[in-house]
């Protein structure tokens, strides 16, 4: 009988200890959590909801949706993409549904539904589950390894290990994995808010945009979608977006930048200009601050007709084709200054981690040390909001679980 062990009860951890026992039932598995819980990220993710995947089967699209890794996972993808991730579940008995923006949850909406299902699977499958075991270095004897622990004391030995051990907000995180010879891509933050601490436009906090399109300056970031104001800047779809894609330009420039918010979407000035034209000869008596012709938020609209410095007792009548075209100008190109970020700190996704020149992107074997196995954010794959990060955990566990076990 083999023995196979697993480090990280998160979501690419519990996916593969359950792949080697489905692909090799006689098999022993023992999962080690560093804390006293497991699946942390599963239990909050999606407003406690758990966004387990997204809806699209287009292998090109789901790759796009990797700012980091994405065109080596093609055929991670092909061997399990995101309808297995929801047939699997749905054979389990946790019922999905898809949302319009095709992120996919549970039907329960609630994220237990997705946690007491992986827990019945190592339940079942007499998976051995020990806590508090932080790793501190893996060693070899002969061919079997053995996992030396925080606490001075050695696990027993096995035949392959699966580090499904997560991301970390600091290099030291890795250093077990670096003494063995791996190269480490420094890891930082991604899928953070912006904060705006010296901009007026937070006391708009919780105003929601269906679709603006903002962009960094001195980036190549130009990005359309949801937006939501908050108590500290700015936040919604679009924003995580941003971070994700800018990942290291906006590490490397301390976040601190600037960004345009074209509120109106519409680029093209002249469109808005003849609109601003129609508009103002149709509604020609009525003030500015009591008529809105882009159906922005009325409390947004005001802000913005006061930031533009436009008299908001003025009538639409009297703004003239100079003002006119100045408030195309203004709602076009936005200016706000961001200073620092905001990630939730049991949320948190980083880009960097294991790279992946060391890994065998077939087997998800290391290519440094063999009968060594990866899966889920340890390496340095990082996905955009919406379902993306726990399907690569799903993928990479599954078939590092698939592999781990099979000798020859």
């Amino acid at each position: 009988m083999k023995n196979i062990a697993v480090i990280g009860g998160g979501a690419a951890g519990f996916f593969s200890a359950i792949s080697v026992k489905n692909h090799y039932s006689t098999y022993n598995v023992v999962l080690f959590e560093k804390s006293s819980k497991f699946l942390s990220k599963v239990k909050i993710s999606g407003g406690g909801r758990c966004n387990v995947t997204n809806s699209t089967n287009d292998i090109r699209t789901l790759c796009n949706a990797y700012p980091r890794g994405g065109k080596k996972l093609k055929n991670i993808f092909h061997q399990f993409g995101t309808e297995d991730t929801r047939n699997w579940f749905e054979e389990r008995g946790v019922p999905l549904k898809v949302e319009p923006d095709g992120r996919v949850f549970p039907i329960s909406n609630n994220s237990q539904s997705i946690i007491d299902c992986l827990v019945h699977e190592c339940e079942k499958n007499n998976i051995l589950i020990k806590f508090l075991r932080s790793v501190k270095y893996l060693s070899k004897v002969k061919s079997k390894w053995i996992i030396n622990f925080n606490d001075n004391s050695s696990s027993d030995l096995f035949d392959s290990i699966i580090v499904a051990s997560g991301g970390s907000p600091k290099l030291k995180g890795f250093d077990w994995l670096k003494k063995l010879g791996h190269k480490i891509i420094n890891p930082i933050p991604s899928l953070f808010t912006f904060n705006m601490p010296n901009e007026s436009i937070i006391s708009l906090s919780g105003i929601a945009l269906k679709q603006v399109r903002i962009k960094i300056i001195d980036t190549k970031i130009d990005l359309f979608g949801p937006l939501l104001i908050t108590h500290w800047g700015m936040s919604g779809p679009v924003i995580l977006k941003a971070s994700s894609i800018g990942a290291r330009d906006l590490f490397e420039k301390e976040y601190s930048f600037d960004i345009h918010i074209n509120w109106l979407i519409e680029t093209n000035t002249e469109i808005l200009f003849k609109k601003l034209e129609d508009y103002s000869m149709l509604f020609s008596n009525k003030l500015l601050s009591k008529q809105n012709p882009f159906d922005l938020p009325s409390r947004l609209w005001l802000f913005l007709i006061e930031k533009s410095n436009l008299n908001d007792n003025k009538k639409w009548g009297e703004l003239g084709k100079k003002n006119m075209r100045k408030l195309i100008e203004f709602l076009t190109k936005d200016l706000y200054s961001v200073i620092g970020k905001t990630t939730f700190k049991e949320e948190f996704v980083t880009c960097g981690g294991v790279s992946l020149e060391n890994i065998d992107l077939k087997t998800l074997q290391s290519k440094i040390v063999t009968d060594l196995y990866f899966a889920g954010e340890v390496l340095d794959i990082d996905g955009l909001t919406g379902g993306y990060n726990f399907q690569s955990a799903w993928s990479t566990g599954f078939i590092a679980g698939k592999l781990a076990g099979k000798f020859y």
